[in-house]
């Protein structure tokens, strides 16, 4: 009530305002209005006195009587200059009064102007004073908005504090049951490592003791044929190609993209799009999980043991590398430095590694200090590479180029190798002479690294390169070659040219092929395709 009765009370001053100002603009002019008006009576006055004159000469021009002669000629005239004076000031006053009439109409629009403004500013004022009025209100809300936001804002904070406090006793928590955890996986892997070392063991005193059990009872030549049988019996299969299936399981959760032997055990490792490298055993009778290593953010490109088997190293598309320990399966090294994808990651030594990546360079890794000490720059995306020893290196590229480079210079040693298609994969023989590439062109050639030229292509009107990271592989006697193909087939070649066998699963989905590993010791074969599989092919 008491803003009401000021936002009026303003009003009213406003309007009082206004009336005083007119006021003081019309009272300049009350004079003016005035001396009109007495003008105006000296004129009719004066039109009076001429009427009465005129009609008193009249009535003395008809009654035709001498009292015109006693006037004098001269009050004739004087009344004439004082009637032509009285005209000419009626005059001037006809004319003022016209001024003053125009005066009048233009101080009547200019006050009917102001009266608008006036109403234009009164409506104005209103529209300004309801604006503050919700205004007011508004800014009322916000300041109970303001307090309640603020002890919410208090409340939550409580809230905020009481939960880091859970968090932190969580966190404890969980790094002693991390801790718990790491001494239980620790002493699994000791009984596992003492389990294996006594399968080894009684193994070897097993082959040993049918050895000598053959010697003893078979002498002379005809004993050499009891021994192959023998020993038949404890290898992994015989000398010629695998011809079928001996596993056959779900490996990943989407496409498996590498698959590698260990070199110490019959253990598988395979990578897949599903962001994990998995470990499977299969030298059992039976294919059984080893292990899950996980760690990375997108999917895996490639897997590799170390010499010992004591290590794995894979690519991924987080355009990372990571190094795992394969006994307690911890995550060891995660190598960071790449702008794209890396596509392929080997061991360099023992100590340093080599990554390629599509983001068209090669860098050398210290797995000591972890860190890269070598960026080449080979200009376009490296698919695949290898290493010969320490210092050699070769990669294959997208632009259809084999580059070799040393780690001890910073450009290629040696001219490029041009082939006729994009480079999907690189394998070297084990004396380092030879190479094995495959290209996208459907072929698989070998290069004589000793003249770094092609002494062999194969080819095969069926085989077709199923990907562009499609991987080959030599046998550990590097007397076959092993290649997937888009329609799952595994192609097999004799290196003097001819093509053995072609290994199909006949209930197979007929997915792509995406990598093939030898068994480093005998002639199982293993290989990975797009349907999530893994296939060991074997003669036994």
């Amino acid at each position: 009530m008491a803003m009401g009765a000021k936002q009026e009370n303003w009003r009213d001053i406003i309007a009082e305002r206004l009336r005083e100002r007119n006021r003081n603009e019309t009272s300049r002019y009350a004079d003016i209005i005035a001396y009109n008006n007495r003008l105006f009576d000296a004129a009719a006055k004066l039109r009076q006195e001429n009427l009465e004159l005129k009609i008193d000469k009249k009535i003395r021009d008809s009654s035709g009587g001498t009292s015109g002669t006693d006037l004098n000629n001269a009050q004739i005239q004087a009344l004439e200059k004082k009637v032509l004076a009285q005209q000419e000031e009626l005059t001037d006053l006809h004319k003022r009064k016209g001024e003053h009439s125009q005066m009048v109409i233009t101080l009547n629009q200019k006050l009917t102007e102001l009266q608008r403004t006036l109403a234009e500013k009164e409506k104005a004022l209103a529209e300004q004073t309801a604006m503050n009025v919700a205004m007011r209100d508004e800014l009322e809300e916000l300041k109970t908005s303001y307090i309640t936001i603020k002890d919410e804002s208090l409340a939550w904070q409580l809230n905020a504090n009481s939960a880091e406090e859970r968090l932190r006793g969580v966190q404890e928590e969980n790094a002693k049951l991390l801790k718990l955890l790491m001494e239980y996986k620790s002493r699994d892997a000791e009984i596992m490592n003492k389990e294996n070392d006594k399968f080894f063991r009684e193994k070897k005193a097993r082959i040993e003791s049918e050895l000598e059990r053959a010697i003893k009872d078979i002498p002379g030549p005809s004993s050499l044929g009891g021994l192959g049988s023998d020993m038949d019996r404890f290898d992994f299969g015989s000398d010629g190609p695998p011809e079928g299936i001996e596993f056959k399981f779900d490996a990943h959760d989407g496409e498996v993209n590498a698959v590698r032997w260990s070199p110490v055990e019959r253990v598988v490792a395979t990578g897949g799009a599903d962001r994990k490298v998995k470990l499977w055993d299969v030298g059992k009778g039976v294919c059984e999980p080893r292990g899950t290593l996980v760690g990375s953010n997108q999917g895996i490109n490639s897997v590799e043991f170390d010499s010992t088997g004591s290590l794995i190293l894979a690519a991924s598309n987080d355009f990372a590398s990571r190094v795992w320990t394969v006994s307690d399966q911890r995550l060891r090294h995660t190598l960071t430095g790449h702008s794209g994808k890396v596509l392929a990651a080997k061991f360099l030594g023992a100590s340093f590694l080599v990554t390629g990546s599509h983001d068209r360079t090669l860098k050398i890794w210290d797995l000591k200090n972890r860190s890269c000490t070598e960026t080449k720059f080979a200009g376009s995306s490296c698919n695949d590479l290898v290493t010969t020893d320490s210092f050699s290196i070769i990669s294959g590229h997208f632009d259809k180029k084999i580059r070799f480079w040393d780690t001890r210079t910073a450009d290629c040693t040696a001219n490029d190798i041009p082939l006729q298609g994009k480079i999907t994969s690189l394998d070297l023989s084990k004396d380092g002479k030879f190479l094995l590439c495959c290209v996208r062109d459907d072929t698989i050639n070998l290069l004589d690294l000793r003249q770094n030229k092609i002494v062999r292509t194969f080819r095969h009107d069926l085989y077709k390169v199923g990907c562009d990271w499609a991987r080959v592989s030599f046998n550990p006697t590097c007397q076959r070659i092993a290649a997937g193909a888009a329609d799952g087939s595994v192609y097999i070649w004799n290196v003097n040219g001819p093509l053995e066998t072609v290994l199909k699963d006949p209930n197979g989905s007929g997915a792509a092929v995406t990598a093939v590993s030898w068994h480093p010791f005998s002639s199982v074969l293993a290989s990975v395709d797009r349907a999530k599989k893994c296939t060991i092919w074997s003669n036994a």
